[in-house]
């Protein structure tokens, strides 16, 4: 199982936003230290902003910030946002399903538990928890240190 691109921008934009936490990001600065195309952050950002992972802030002065406290906000609501219902193999396409053994497979209910446990095992953390090693994330983001941010982190 792969996750999207668009669900591994979301997560690195949350995580930096996190990071920054309580100064104010740019999708330009995110997108200079990730290497990710600007444009595809600005859809990743307002789609998360429309479910309330952030809010931004538009203006001279603008930027983005979380919208929820990193321990409110499960990898595994993330992912089950951004990826939409898993489908891993065509049995999970419903009317779409054109597989001819569908009805009598056992594996439809192999894969189903799998992403069951997948998405459980996401579940059990929290953005908080991808934070943990928040100098060395900094540093290899080339982020300024932010002494009150180092400060609530540790």
């Amino acid at each position: 199982m792969e996750l999207t691109f668009y669900t591994d921008y979301a997560l690195r934009v949350l995580m930096y936003v996190a990071l920054k936490r309580p100064q104010l990001c740019t999708i330009r600065e995110m997108a200079t230290a990730y290497g990710i195309s600007r444009n595809h952050l600005i859809k990743v950002v307002h789609r998360l902003a429309q479910a309330g992972f952030l809010r931004t802030l538009r203006g001279k002065g603008g930027g983005v910030t979380l919208g929820r406290n990193p321990k409110d906000i499960s990898i595994g609501e993330v992912v089950r946002y951004t990826e939409g219902p898993l489908r891993v193999a065509e049995c999970f396409r419903g009317p779409d399903n054109h597989c001819v053994i569908s009805t009598s497979c056992e594996l439809a209910r192999v894969l189903k538990e799998a992403c069951d446990n997948f998405l459980a095992t996401l579940d059990r953390y929290t953005l908080e928890d991808l934070l943990v090693r928040h100098a060395a994330l900094r540093k290899a983001l080339n982020m300024a240190v932010n002494k009150s941010c180092s400060e609530r982190l540790s």
